[in-house]
């Protein structure tokens, strides 16, 4: 079995941050997203992945490196434009063959790792496996209905009404059958060909497509709002640890990391929270479920409930809290507005200033 990992798409949903970086390299808990992802597949005994790349594949490459690191294999496969999930795959076919495959989109955070479903797969050897969840609001999703015996009966993307509140979670299983699927579709109203199109041409046709509705955690990191859910997910599960400086003048409580070189000064740090390389904490108060990137500088400011990314700056800031600062960003307080009113009024004017 090898793993095909969708790393391209533009993150128009974390802009300003993805206008510079790859959306799958923005950091939970001071590790990408992308790498949580890579390190499951490993985890699932699976070693040979090509990542579909992109925009950013320069950036991706240099992350991720030939795999090693996470003892895999990795192979890049360029995909010109991000013409959708089902495209991804064709675009993956010679390097696929005729091997079985877990697709698993790099933006995406499951919880308990893909053992488990890879293990079914393995064992009954569906011509499809999806991963479901109860969501919500099922109208942003990939959306499945299923029979009263489980299986799959029919895929919809994004319906403005649902069938059922059953999403798809960004980790697909397939064999070979799924190349004919996506040669048979055509592009949606959104100008892209649709990976549950796909599935549901596999339905049609008569293939087993079968489902496993997943218990854990599951985020598509798209927003703003979700990368800092998976990031207090995350430090939920830090353990202490005290790797830089800490002066007689700190606190530190609950589970606090912090990293080689990181310096904390005159300051308190209420964890989970993570600290990260070289950082400078000083004169300041980080609180709980807050990633502090390598090199960054925070000083006599207040920090909670955020991700600060590698060489950002806070000083002087009262109170920052559930905020995304991206990379090498300079946070200062604004400057003081005197107090007084400067005027200029004629022969008989009249004015009025509240005081």
């Amino acid at each position: 079995m090898k793993a095909l990992v969708l790393a391209g798409g533009s993150g128009t949903r974390l802009r300003p941050i993805t206008h510079t970086s790859a959306k799958q390299l923005v950091p939970v808990a001071n590790k990408p997203v992308l790498f949580y992802g890579l390190e499951a597949i490993a985890a699932a005994g699976v070693r040979e992945v090509g990542i579909v790349v992109g925009d950013t594949s320069d950036e991706i490459t240099e992350a991720v490196g030939d795999g090693s690191k996470f003892g895999l294999d990795v192979s890049y496969i360029p995909q010109p434009k991000p013409l959708g999930l089902a495209h991804a795959v064709l675009v993956a076919r010679d390097y696929l063959g005729e091997d079985d495959f877990v697709m698993y989109l790099g933006d995406n955070f499951v919880v308990g790792g893909i053992d488990g479903p890879i293990r079914d797969f393995r064992a009954a050897r569906p011509d499809a496996h999806l991963l479901l969840t109860h969501v919500s609001d099922p109208r942003s999703f990939g959306v499945a209905e299923l029979d009263a015996t489980g299986r799959v009966r029919s895929l919809e993307e994004k319906p403005a009404h649902p069938r059922s509140d059953l999403a798809l979670v960004g980790v697909y299983l397939f064999t070979p059958a799924i190349h004919e699927a996506v040669r048979a579709v055509k592009p949606s109203w959104r100008g892209e060909l649709e990976i549950t199109d796909a599935v549901q041409w596999l339905i049609d046709v008569g293939h087993d497509v079968r489902s496993t509705q997943i218990t854990g955690y599951w985020k598509d990191t798209g927003n703003v709002a979700d990368m800092l859910e998976v990031n207090r997910l995350v430090l939920e599960e830090t353990e202490a640890r005290h790797e830089g400086l800490v002066d007689q003048h700190s606190t530190l409580i609950g589970r606090v990391r912090i990293e080689e070189g990181a310096e904390v000064r005159n300051s308190r740090v209420v964890g989970p929270a993570v600290i990260g390389a070289n950082a400078v904490v000083a004169g300041s108060y980080v609180g709980p479920f807050t990633s502090i990137a390598e090199d960054c500088l925070v000083e006599d400011s207040e920090v909670e409930f955020s991700i600060v990314l590698r060489g950002a700056s806070i000083s002087g800031v009262r109170r920052i809290e559930a905020s995304l600062i991206g990379r090498h960003v300079r946070v200062t307080s604004a400057p003081p507005v005197p107090h007084a009113h400067r005027l200029v009024l004629g022969d008989h004017s009249k004015a009025q200033i509240s005081s």
